[in-house]
């Protein structure tokens, strides 16, 4: 493999390591003209699947986009980002398994929130928020109702006003649980959630 700094075509292996749970291998490689340093990964060539967007459209599934969308939902939070990486390869590895070509881009907010939920309940309040698109503070409440009660969040809407074309990647998770600049709704004062909405709650990763 050639060196990105050089070109030179001659490297070594320094380090070698599985990862991504064995689906991956982790290579630290050396130039030996210039003495550069840098990773490779090798992985599995699997077949392309397909997300089914609300409009019918249909694009390429990216981990990357998911990956990004939990990072805009758990920003100020203490959230690895190893973490949050692994969950999406548990999540790419998942949908190859169940799915053989098509999978619709419902099912993926569906998985990421279930994931968001159990490691870090103001990540999942904000990723909630947009991918549900609460039309009002009283469905707002009742989610939250649902989470700090630990009762299973209920299904997300299917029709055009109440859930997201794509629940990933596309929008941006509103900031109202850390950044204190206002999200879609928030709770009252006297409600028990209030502090999430404000981003004063201490409830941290699962």
């Amino acid at each position: 493999m050639r060196c990105p700094r050089c070109l030179a075509p001659d490297t070594r292996v320094l380090d070698s390591r599985p990862t991504e749970e064995g689906m991956a291998v982790r290579r630290r490689r050396e130039c030996q003209a210039c003495g550069e340093r840098f990773t490779t990964y090798e992985k599995v060539e699997v077949t392309p699947l397909l997300v089914i967007k609300k409009d019918g459209r249909r694009e390429a599934f990216d981990r990357d986009k998911v990956l990004r969308g939990m990072l805009t939902a758990c920003e100020k939070r203490p959230v690895e980002l190893e973490r949050l990486q692994a969950i999406a390869a548990e999540i790419e590895r998942e949908l190859q398994s169940r799915y053989d070509k098509e999978v619709e881009s419902r099912v993926i907010g569906e998985m990421v929130m279930e994931r968001l939920r159990h490691l870090d309940q103001v990540a999942y309040v904000r990723f909630a928020s947009v991918y549900r698109q609460f039309k009002d503070l009283e469905t707002f409440r009742r989610e939250l109702d649902r989470l700090l009660g630990g009762d299973e969040p209920a299904p997300a809407p299917r029709s055009a006003g109440e859930a997201s074309s794509d629940p990933v990647g596309d929008r941006q998770a509103p900031a109202a649980a850390a950044g204190g600049s206002a999200g879609p709704v928030q709770a009252g004062d006297g409600h028990p959630a209030a502090g999430i909405v404000r981003g004063t709650s201490p409830v941290g990763p699962r």
